[in-house]
């Protein structure tokens, strides 16, 4: 065994060590890379003793949820889907910086409470240290409910648990990250629920089409603003191809369609701040 796989197995035995500790769980789930990796690390340590939790609204994607429930029902794993009303919170709206915050703080929240209601006495979420290196105001919220982190416990990054999930034959190994569809606005302006539903169809259209997975559609009000792999930019070279594109964009309600030449960056609408 190579060095480094020792170093990433190394984690994984301190975190099955975290988990074991716990007895019994409840598992924040999006059907991502890490809380993927998660529940199903803490399946093989706690068998029964785990449940997935959803916090479900029009800030995750359809196609998310359907994987998060293939995944649950592939293992065998207890999965509760709740109804998260971030919109109710006009804080959360108006998308100032804080925006993560009041949205983790409601859906947090709601796993919290089933966890008490219904004796589990560890809720959890899948952030890694890498997390740690961008702007997360979620992670306040979690830290004042008493989510638990055990993947940064551990010391895991993004590359071990890539690596691990790898070995293990999970499918989300190579998965693109994947946040929550309000990242896509900009700070200031205003989330609606029409938002959110022109950047799903978008990105799904977009994939539909042949475009990897890596790419986002930022809405700025009348502008669809793409970010893709930049080796699929020579797809825009194609007249007919593009036209296709222009028609469909401006049915969801855009005027201009313009395609962002750095490419996809995660987290871009953080350069502002």
């Amino acid at each position: 065994m190579r060095a480094m796989d020792k170093t990433y197995h190394a984690k994984l035995d301190i975190l099955k060590d975290i988990l074991s500790k716990m007895k019994h769980v409840l598992v924040a789930f999006s059907g991502g890379v890490d809380s993927t990796f998660l529940l199903r690390t803490a399946k093989d340590v706690l068998e029964d003793h785990v449940v997935a939790g959803t916090a479900f609204s029009e800030t995750l994607s359809p196609s998310e949820l359907d994987d998060a429930k293939a995944f649950t029902r592939a293992f065998g794993i207890e999965h509760v889907i709740l109804k998260s009303t971030e919109f109710d919170n006009p804080d959360f709206i108006k998308n100032d910086k804080n925006r993560c915050y009041h949205c983790k703080k409601e859906k947090f929240g709601l796993l919290m409470a089933y966890a008490a209601k219904n004796r589990i006495p560890v809720a959890m979420d899948g952030s890694n240290l890498d997390d740690r290196t961008d702007y997360r105001p979620g992670t306040k919220a979690a830290t004042e409910l008493g989510i638990r982190s055990p993947l940064v416990d551990a010391g895991m990054t993004k590359e071990d648990i890539r690596f691990l999930s790898k070995e293990m034959g999970l499918s989300t190994w190579n998965k693109p990250a994947n946040a929550c569809l309000a990242t896509r606005i900009p700070y200031s302006h205003p989330i609606t629920r029409d938002k959110l539903d022109a950047i799903d169809r978008g990105e799904r259209f977009l994939k539909n089409l042949g475009f990897r997975p890596c790419l986002r559609v930022r809405h700025h009000d009348t502008i669809a603003r793409l970010e893709i792999d930049p080796g699929d930019m020579a797809f825009f070279s194609d007249d007919a191809f593009r036209q296709n594109m222009i028609l469909y964009f401006k049915k969801l309600g855009f005027t201009y369609i313009t395609l962002d030449i750095e490419g996809f960056q995660t987290g871009s609408m953080n350069k502002t701040l």
